[in-house]
């Protein structure tokens, strides 16, 4: 019923044409705030998404760490205790550490992994490589597999048409050295580039990889100690209740992460970003707001005689500030499903024919991501449906206070 009230108002002709143009210009801004928190979102829920796919090419689903220090002892039977779990599917070892590397006269400092041969079934830094091949080699020939960043700072090559490059590792050794001889704390060993991977400039301009043996024996690791290990779960089980599995099983001497706490300050910073700018965007609304009280103010100003003949038929404040609650939020409603199905429309189109081109060229890919989240639309309406509640209760109050006055 008081919906009923709320459109005949909407829809009558008023006295003054200001009115309806408030009116209209009140549900044109609701739709235009809509549409653009809608569009907005949307485009970073697509670079976000983006990213992570990025970040999860390299980053394994559950990585082991020590708890203290920069290495621990894993033996045989733990790896297969791990490896019986419930929801893993592969598990890697890694030992790694920065190390210095040298192409003739050029050097740069590189973060090197050594890894398994379970390592590509792990991450998708394998399926990344566009040069060569993912080689990492043997202990007594070991191969590797470099960052793009990386190639070009010390001009690796791995061409078939040319000679492989032949590059020169200077790692730590592990342990304290009491000797007055620096160069006995460092070793140093030959590798021959076998690829290049692509994946993300983090990535691109800080590893190596190469062959786990061949790093445990550089830095005179024991036979079981290592720096790291990777696990690739199954859709069987979450993250989360794997993780509390090997917590329990490895106890405190190990700490066990997800993906998401892997990369915390880039998942904790790309949520920050996307609630400062919905709260950016929903000052646009606030805006509507102030033309929604206008609005209001005067169509209660206008219908003060229907107000009067309403309260002398029977009708109480509450039922007068129902109505004009009511026709804010009719109001609100048009400008929100407008907004709502024209940003719909303008995302499909995005979707689907790739219609607003990045500028530039240096990205990956050459146009802006969009990503569509029910959460999103659901979360918009309903600051919408809040906000308009809220412009509509002062004038609402306002006719509900007003004195019967019949002439």
């Amino acid at each position: 019923m008081y919906l009923t009230f709320a459109w005949r108002y909407f829809k009558a002709k008023k006295s003054a044409n200001a009115i309806n143009i408030i009116s209209w210009v009140t549900v044109g801004v609701i739709t235009f705030a809509i549409a653009c928190q809608i569009l907005v979102l949307s485009v970073f829920n697509g670079f976000e998404g983006l990213v992570k796919s990025l970040y999860a090419s390299f980053y394994a689903d559950i990585k082991i760490i020590p708890t203290k220090g920069k290495t621990f002892t894993l033996t045989n039977n733990q790896v297969k205790l791990i490896k019986q779990q419930p929801g893993i599917a592969a598990v890697s070892l890694i030992a790694e550490d920065k190390a210095l590397l040298q192409n003739e006269d050029l050097q740069t400092i590189v973060f090197l992994k050594g890894v398994d041969s379970n390592y590509e079934n792990v991450t998708g830094v394998a399926a990344k490589t566009y040069q060569g091949k993912f080689n990492t080699g043997t202990i007594d020939e070991p191969g590797l597999v470099v960052g793009a960043g990386i190639q070009n700072a010390a001009a690796v090559n791995v061409d078939a048409a040319f000679k492989a490059s032949s590059l020169t590792l200077i790692l730590p050794k592990k342990g304290k050295v009491t000797t007055s001889d620096p160069m006995q704390s460092i070793s140093e060993g030959t590798v021959k580039a076998t690829g290049v991977f692509a994946i993300q400039q983090d990535f691109d301009n800080k590893y190596a990889i190469t062959n786990i043996d061949f790093v445990k024996q550089q830095m005179g690791f024991g036979t079981d100690e290592y720096s790291s290990a990777e696990i690739k779960i199954n859709s069987q089980l979450s993250a989360a209740s794997i993780q509390t599995q090997l917590n329990s099983l490895l106890g405190n001497n190990f700490t066990v992460q997800t993906k998401y706490q892997q990369n915390a300050n880039l998942y904790n910073t790309m949520r920050m970003e996307k609630w400062i700018i919905y709260a950016v965007l929903t000052l646009i609304l606030f805006i509507a707001a102030f033309n929604m009280v206008s609005a209001l103010t005067m169509l209660v100003l206008e219908k003060q005689k229907d107000i009067s003949v309403l309260q002398s038929m029977g009708a109480d404040k509450s039922m007068i500030l129902k109505i004009f609650l009511s026709e804010g939020l009719l109001l609100a409603g048009i400008g929100t499903v407008t907004g709502i199905l024209l940003a719909l429309i303008v995302c499909l189109l995005q979707v689907n024919f790739k219609i607003v081109k990045l500028q530039g060229g240096s990205f990956l890919i050459d146009y802006f991501p969009v990503q569509l989240q029910l959460t999103d639309f659901i979360l918009v309406g309903l600051t919408g449906t809040l906000i308009a509640f809220l412009a509509s209760w002062l004038p609402a109050r306002k006719a509900a206070r007003q004195l019967i006055e019949l002439r």
